[in-house]
């Protein structure tokens, strides 16, 4: 008889989503992103941080202060990161599991990726200007979205 308490397919890409968010070296926000295949293969991972080659020592963390002086003009958002990261054919009409909904920029991206669906875990920007225009957007363009129900499933690795 085969084992029944195995993870769900939303817990595991949710948990690689969240898991990914922890390479994050943000001290305020980390954010994780997964893209799935229909068949369940994972075709690329991301997190928010630097681009590559950008040392997160020689560029501000802040979140208030003048723009420069702070991460939003340097940091790349998860999602943007997790489609960059993928390398060869097409993301049509795959799933996004993110930890936190979209921004606008990020649901642009993920509206010309083809990305047809995203599952998030957090929408703690419900209401602001850039999330309203990102559902505008998600709606307009046909990508489905909807909340991931934390099962409250605690796993623990050793690592």
């Amino acid at each position: 008889m085969k084992r029944k308490d195995y993870i769900s397919w939303d817990e595991y890409f949710m948990g690689i989503a969240k898991l990914s968010g922890m390479r994050s070296k943000d001290p305020n926000t980390q954010v994780g992103a997964c893209i799935v295949s229909d068949d369940h293969k994972i075709m690329s991972m991301g997190y928010n941080g630097f681009p590559a080659g950008c040392s997160d020592d020689d560029f501000p963390w802040d979140r208030e202060g003048d723009f420069l002086d702070t991460k939003y003009a340097y940091v790349t958002h998860s999602e943007l990161n997790a489609i960059l990261n993928f390398r060869g054919g097409t993301l049509e009409g795959t799933t996004l599991y993110v930890s936190l909904f979209p921004c606008n920029e990020c649901a642009k991206a993920i509206i010309q990726a083809g990305i047809k669906t995203v599952v998030y875990s957090d929408d703690k920007y419900d209401g602001t200007p850039g999330n309203i225009a990102a559902k505008r957007l998600f709606a307009s363009a046909g990508v489905k979205y909807y909340k991931y129900e934390d099962t409250g499933r605690k796993i623990e690795l050793d690592l």
